[in-house]
């Protein structure tokens, strides 16, 4: 059992908080910076904790891990590019409710929603680690692919009635995610004997070109046309208005939250499919769903409660079972056993002290990005506050240079740039570039658990029962024809409404 005492004596010294403080406003940063990602961010980092104590050094990638995921929510609020993937929906309403004029209040509801995700992760954390663990464990191939369809019911909530165009887009992006070696056999698919491609296209870059290339090109559009900066106008009391705003939309918290961390301690599967899920569950129990995408607080808290309590979902597998839910968690893992500390039940008894330290330390490190996401807000917003023309080019700068360092591969730019070219092409159609993204993000993860289901399948001898037989497969199978269905009877239903109203 942990010494309270010690505990506390470990987390209060003012080097442990200066140092947490630090490294939270540099998730900030490796969040908000297109293209950087608290992957990249906690990699950093590490070689700094070496010759730390074991606490410090977890809380200090741990902070870097819970600002970098909401710092991803700022310039999508802004300037309409995700700084991660995880916060691509959170451009859904996020950007629009700041083209309305209440870009503090968006950027304000994102704080929020990030603060409480975080603190509903990290409870999660500490009182449900070894039951969840096992859970997390009972999901194999075929939940792998259900789960993957289920999140692809969601083009409808993401195609605005274009529901058609929305198909097309996420058949693109499944397309595109096909290109490179073939998860099972390994055979080349779609790579021209380029060398550089054999292992896919990396999504990251690719999302990066999607949404900031087209953003960029929208500014340099004349004046009164769509595109460019929300304006930021920031006025007395919005803080307090937000909150009690908040706290009336508390549900969203109860239901992203859930998303959150159940898919969160599903390795492998991490924040991008959790947030597509939360904001089209929060849109289902709404009782105004034809509003999310118009500017809502809730089409904002969903996605970022989401995937800042995936943080705490995440580290549960990890902690207890040494298998991270994220690419962020495997790096932390990385991190616990060059510290000497070995995943598992041992961990809770062995190193007691340490744990709690930590798990305490991240309920703290959330308060800090309340205080620090105040203040850097309005340094990035002076940031971006700059001429549209320098904009444009900070902006594609911007988007190369995160798009290279994520792996120094010039292929990365280039799937960057015909990204951004095949973004703009779908916006000025009206296609929209969500489905594609949604497509790109699920492409391998579904593939993957599609043909290794076949193979086990046909090991077991009888392939159709090993895809519909199993539990945890007919739960998702059932909630992937609830959804259908759903969608369908609002389709029918908007038509018949809109002939009354014609009649």
């Amino acid at each position: 059992m942990f010494d309270i005492s010690v505990v506390l004596s470990n987390l209060f010294e003012p080097m442990t908080l200066l140092l947490m403080a630090l490294s939270a406003c540099f998730g900030i940063i490796m969040g908000a910076v297109p293209g950087l990602s608290g992957t990249l961010g906690i990699a950093l980092l590490l070689p700094f904790t070496f010759g730390l104590e074991p606490g410090v050094a977890l809380l200090m990638l741990g902070s870097v891990y819970c600002g970098s995921e909401y710092g991803g929510s700022i310039p999508s609020i802004l300037i309409n590019t995700p700084g991660t993937a995880a916060a691509l929906c959170t451009t859904f309403d996020g950007h629009t409710m700041a083209q309305n004029g209440q870009a503090q209040k968006a950027l304000l509801t994102a704080l929020i929603s990030s603060v409480f995700g975080g603190l509903f992760g990290v409870c999660a954390l500490v009182f449900l680690s070894i039951p969840l663990a096992h859970v997390a464990m009972s999901f194999g191939a075929p939940e792998q692919f259900w789960l993957c369809v289920f999140a692809l019911t969601i083009i409808a909530s993401l195609s605005s009635g274009q529901v058609l165009k929305g198909i097309i887009g996420a058949l693109l992006g499944l397309l595109f995610a096909c290109v490179g070696m073939d998860p099972i056999t390994g055979i080349p698919r779609f790579t021209f004997n380029t060398m550089e491609l054999m292992n896919g296209i990396n999504v990251v870059p690719a999302l990066i070109g999607l949404f900031a290339i087209p953003q960029a090109l929208m500014l340099l559009k004349p004046a009164g046309e769509h595109g460019g900066m929300a304006p930021y106008r920031p006025a007395p009391g919005v803080f307090w208005q937000t909150l009690k705003d908040f706290f009336r939309r508390i549900w969203v918290v109860g239901v992203a939250g859930v998303v959150g961390l159940i898919i969160g301690i599903m390795p492998g599967a991490g924040g991008n499919i959790a947030t597509f899920i939360a904001y089209n569950e929060t849109k289902r129990f709404s009782r105004n769903p034809d509003k999310f995408g118009t500017g809502i607080m809730e089409g904002i808290m969903a996605p970022e409660v989401c995937n800042n309590a995936v943080v705490g979902g995440a580290q549960i597998p990890m902690l207890t079972l040494g298998i991270p839910g994220s690419a962020p968690a495997a790096v932390m893992l990385g991190a616990l056993m060059t510290h000497g500390l070995k995943p598992g039940f041992s961990l809770f008894t062995e190193q007691s002290d340490v744990v709690f330290t930590y798990f305490i330390g991240l309920f703290l490190a959330n308060i800090m990005i309340l205080v620090l996401g105040m203040v850097l807000v309005r340094i990035f917003v002076r940031v971006l506050q700059i001429p549209q023309n320098f904009l444009v080019v900070a902006i594609i700068a911007m988007s190369v240079v995160g798009a290279y360092s994520i792996s120094t591969s010039a292929m990365d730019v280039i799937s960057m740039c015909v990204g951004g070219i095949i973004g703009y092409i779908l916006i000025r159609y009206k296609f929209g570039v969500a489905p594609m993204a949604l497509g790109l993000i699920l492409g391998g993860m579904m593939e993957e658990g599609f043909k290794l289901s076949l193979h086990l399948g046909a090991a077991e001898g009888n392939v159709v029962m090993f895809f519909f037989s199993r539990p945890q497969s007919l739960v998702l199978i059932a909630l992937t024809v609830l959804s259908l269905v759903y969608s369908i009877w609002k389709e029918i239903s908007a038509a018949r409404k809109a002939e009354h109203a014609a009649g």
